[in-house]
This record gives C-alpha cells, sequence and structure tokens, in this order.
C-alpha cells in the first residue's frame, strides 16, 4: 500500500512525458499490487480515453478525505480536496461559456441562476451517479461503513475532483468535451435548462417571496385571421406594468411576458407600495 500511495503522490502532477500511457498497466505493477480493480483501471480507460492519461492522477481524484484520516493507510496525505477545488472553477467556467453562447437572449440574472441550477451538489451528484462514480472510489473503512459513497456530498466532490484532474491532463479542449457529453448532452441538463426558463414559475416565485399578490396576465391585442392570430398578453402585479408578449398562442405569449417581467424584476428597484 505505501508503494502504491508514494506512485500516486510522486506522480500525480507531472504532465507530458511522465505521464503514463497508456492505460494498460501489468499484473505486477504498483497500481494492482495495492488492490485496485481491473474494473476501475478499465472504467478510466473508458472514460477518459487512452490517449497520454495520468492514470495517478485520476486515482487522486477518486481519493475521498476520509482514506487521509483512516488508520488502515497513515502514509496518504493528500485526498481529492485540491482537484475538486480546481474542478470547481473549471465548471464554472466551461457551464458559464456555454449558457453565454447559446442562450444569447438571457439576461445576466438568468444566466446566474441557471448556472447555479447546473453546478450545484444535487446536480453534479446526479451527473456523477449517471457514470458510476461511487462505485470507483477509494474511501476509508470507518466512512465506506456510513455509506458516503453514496453520499451526495460526497459524489459531487468526486465529480469536481475528475473535472480538476481532466483538466490538468488534457487541457480545456479535453475538459469541454468531457462536460459536454456526461453535463450537457445529459437529460436532466436539459430539464434544468427547461424548468430555469419558465418565466411564469419564476415570477410567482418572485412574487411568492416578496410577499406580493400573484401575477396577473390580460389580453391586451388579437390579431390576424381566426387560423393565424396572434396575442399581445401583459402581465401586472399591485397595478404595476411589467412586461408584455406576443405570440401565436397564449401561454407562449404568457411566457415571454414573464420573461420581460423577470428581467425588469432583476434591473430596476420598484416601489410596490
Amino acid at each position: 500500500m505505501d508503494q502504491f500511495w508514494q506512485k500516486i503522490t510522486s506522480l500525480a502532477f507531472h504532465r507530458s512525458g511522465e505521464q503514463l500511457s497508456p492505460f494498460k498497466i501489468e499484473d505486477d505493477h504498483p497500481l494492482k499490487a495495492a488492490g485496485l480493480s481491473v474494473d476501475t483501471i478499465d472504467y478510466l480507460q473508458k472514460l477518459v480515453g487512452e490517449s497520454r492519461a495520468n492514470l495517478p492522477l485520476y486515482l487522486m481524484a477518486l481519493t475521498h478525505r476520509s482514506v487521509v484520516h483512516d488508520p488502515a493507510t497513515p502514509s496518504i496525505i493528500e485526498s481529492n480536496q485540491r482537484l475538486e477545488f480546481l474542478g470547481d472553477s473549471v465548471l464554472d467556467l466551461l457551464i458559464s461559456e456555454y449558457l453565454f453562447k447559446y442562450f444569447p437572449e438571457s439576461a445576466e440574472g438568468v444566466l446566474s441562476s441557471n448556472r447555479a441550477k447546473i453546478v450545484n451538489r444535487k446536480s453534479l451528484a446526479g451527473f456523477a451517479r449517471s457514470i458510476g462514480l461511487g462505485e470507483h472510489l477509494l474511501i476509508g473503512e470507518s466512512a465506506d461503513e456510513q455509506k458516503i459513497r453514496s453520499s451526495e456530498s460526497a459524489l459531487a466532490d468526486a465529480f469536481e475532483s475528475l473535472v480538476g484532474a481532466i483538466y490538468l491532463d488534457k487541457g480545456i479542449k479535453g475538459t469541454s468535451d468531457f462536460i459536454s457529453r456526461h453535463i450537457i448532452e445529459h437529460v436532466n441538463f436539459k430539464t434544468i435548462v427547461a424548468a430555469e426558463h419558465n418565466y411564469k414559475s419564476r415570477l410567482i416565485e418572485y412574487t411568492q417571496s416578496n410577499h406580493l399578490p400573484p401575477p396577473v396576465y390580460s389580453v391586451m391585442t388579437e390579431a390576424g385571421a381566426e387560423h393565424e392570430k396572434t396575442f399581445t398578453i401583459a402581465v401586472t402585479c399591485t397595478d404595476h406594468f411589467l412586461g408584455k408578449g406576443t405570440a401565436q398562442r397564449k401561454k407562449d405569449a404568457e411566457q415571454l411576458a414573464a420573461k420581460e417581467a423577470m428581467e425588469r424584476l432583476t434591473s430596476e428597484d420598484i416601489e410596490w407600495r
């Protein structure tokens, strides 16, 4: 075990020529001798690819802090917490870039709110579960008995740590590719974004949190023939006009009106009384 962790701590942050390549490891290699399962090695291979992969770096990303404090592994002095710090920043950057590019009409407040919902612990733990990350975490014996392996906090931290490891090993492009596959293209991401863009729900949440009556939607105008009619709908609260929207369906017009209202509410101070 000591030999294994000496390898981890001494090689984890080496780059280029000092990396292990490819993932294939001989049976007498310290990583296998330490009891690391073939399944975990294969898992990492499939997850991040073979090319110039720094395996010890990824193993550190899998190391929960409980291992550092476990009497069975006294030589281990570093967990995945530093990688978690790095991965958190990289995630913020790449998710911000994606939202900025693909939601050009969203105001700053909406973009920030979307990002917060995507990179919070609950969402990140969900992404970690979708790739089976918890099964491969290195957990101290006492912590493992407490089901830390499946906890939301441990999974979210490990996912951020993994992102940090990928960034150090493969750079920003490789990390962006990983996030695209396992966050952007993930069904939960689409659900999160869609929910966040339900402006009517957000407007109701705003009025409730500010102890205001619910917003009122009213048809301002109807135009066009019956089969191609458009509706312009206004939304008000306590007789304050907040926004309007025009669309061929009333529900869509209401969403646009609520969107305009939320943009106004995040940029202006309104005297409600």
